[in-house]
């Protein structure tokens, strides 16, 4: 198998050597990630950034033990979400969110659905975990025949766009099915899903912040997203399918002993786009990049389905999709690893740092088959909010890699990687060439 050659020379940004040059959130910074976390554990595991909170006049924190950060996503009471004040005071008055600007459709739909924790754990319980979370062993069948479809379009080629023609349209193909959309919709569903994570991808900062023309630009094409899904909307209470759309306009929900409106409806679907595509993308073509340095381990999971769940999550544990988000906030001084952090501080959880913390994972950095208890790594966060398609992923990547083991005999590096990933908090790889050995 070929080498994965550096590419540490084709950014400006420096592989950081000591904690002066550690800047997780610099151009360029997504190739040296993982040279950064042993520095950040050693050095800094609470690591401040001054000014960087709120308001001018307050800190944001960089979390990268797994200890704290498992103790803040299970506790949000103590350290509320970001957005939960704001969502909150809008439930409270009574405001029409159709008239706030710059909300988006699952922020409107949050203030009416779930604007506190019980609400949330009710949300999620009656209105997607039927359909991508637990419930989400319904669709294996579906989610094989579209990753067969896929692998029949490219398996007599020696060499692919492996994240092009296979692990980005896998969660886009499920997700259309899921909700009920064409599949010869995709390209533009791809658009508009690029519209949503906008934000993660050019967003500046660890706030991901854009300026005020590219959000302008952002909600013009998810107006056109709106208007889309409204439509379906329509359909579906006119024409009900067997999908989630169709669900989701025919359910009560207990807690408004009512059925959602078109808006709400709208905003369950922006949740479920803009985190059931990117992430299961790169949780694919990453476990794709540790299989080719990994000499014999296609041939290993071959003969060993039973590590095929094992390798996906230790895959997700080695490879965050999603590094790290400024999600949390203290409601009172806390104390981190001997760090005091002021009532009122923005808390950045780097997931993935916690995912290689070595006084969580033995060796972190290796590939272990043989690791115990591997769930208990933190990329689909942890607690009441856990990832609410945590289910319908791993799924996805279990089939995907069971179907690629059956169809073939073995990947390896084609020509031409560079390795260079996209810019933002998504570990995306921009290209992955792959040479493929058919099974004969």
């Amino acid at each position: 198998m070929s080498d994965k050659t550096p590419n540490h020379f084709l950014t400006d940004m420096k592989c950081p050597m000591g904690l002066e040059d550690v800047d997780l959130f610099a151009p360029g910074a997504q190739e040296h990630w993982y040279d950064a976390y042993p520095i950040l554990h050693g050095e800094s595991p609470v690591h401040k950034l001054a000014g960087e909170g709120l308001t001018a006049d307050t800190d944001a924190f960089i979390l990268t033990k797994h200890e704290d950060i498992n103790t803040v996503v299970r506790d949000p009471d103590r350290f509320p979400p970001i957005q939960s004040d704001a969502i909150r005071e809008m439930a409270e008055s009574g405001v029409n969110v159709e008239e706030v600007p710059n909300l988006n459709a699952m922020q409107a739909s949050m203030v009416t659905l779930r604007p506190n924790m019980d609400l949330w754990r009710t949300h999620r319980q009656e209105l997607t975990d039927p359909w991508v979370g637990p419930g989400a062993s319904r669709h294996e069948a579906m989610i094989t025949k579209h990753v067969d479809d896929l692998i029949d379009s490219w398996i007599d080629k020696q060499e692919i766009d492996f994240i092009k023609e296979f692990a980005r349209p896998v969660p886009q193909r499920v997700m259309a099915s899921v909700l009920g959309f064409p599949l010869e919709d995709i390209p533009q569903l791809g658009l508009w899903g690029e519209a949503q994570v906008k934000a993660f991808v050019y967003g500046r900062g660890h706030q991901n912040k854009l300026d005020d023309e590219e959000i302008r630009d952002q909600f013009v094409l998810l107006d056109g997203f709106k208007e889309y899904v409204q439509e379906k909307v329509k359909e579906k209470r006119k024409n009900p399918q067997q999908d989630m759309i169709t669900f989701l306009t025919e359910v009560t929900y207990s807690p408004l002993n009512r059925k959602l409106t078109d808006l709400e409806v709208n905003g369950i679907v922006y949740a479920m786009i803009i985190g059931g595509l990117e992430t299961t993308q790169y949780a694919i073509e990453e476990q794709a990049q540790l299989i080719c340095e990994h000499e014999g381990l296609f041939d290993r999971l071959k003969n060993n389905r039973g590590l095929v769940r094992q390798f996906t999550e230790e895959g997700m544990r080695m490879r965050s999709p999603t590094q790290g988000l400024s999600t949390r906030q203290t409601s009172q001084d806390e104390v981190f690893q001997g760090v005091t952090v002021p009532k009122g501080s923005v808390l950045h959880l780097r997931w993935a740092a916690a995912n290689v913390d070595p006084d969580e994972f033995e060796c972190p950095f290796e590939l272990r088959l043989d690791r115990k208890a591997v769930t208990r790594h933190l990329t689909f966060s942890a607690g009441p909010r856990v990832c609410p398609g945590a289910g319908i992923s791993r799924i996805e990547q279990q089939v995907a890699w069971n179907r690629l083991l059956d169809r073939l005999d073995g990947i390896e590096y084609g020509s031409e990687n560079k390795f260079l990933h996209q810019p933002g908090i998504m570990l995306g790889t921009l290209e992955l060439n792959l040479k493929i050995n058919k099974a004969s």
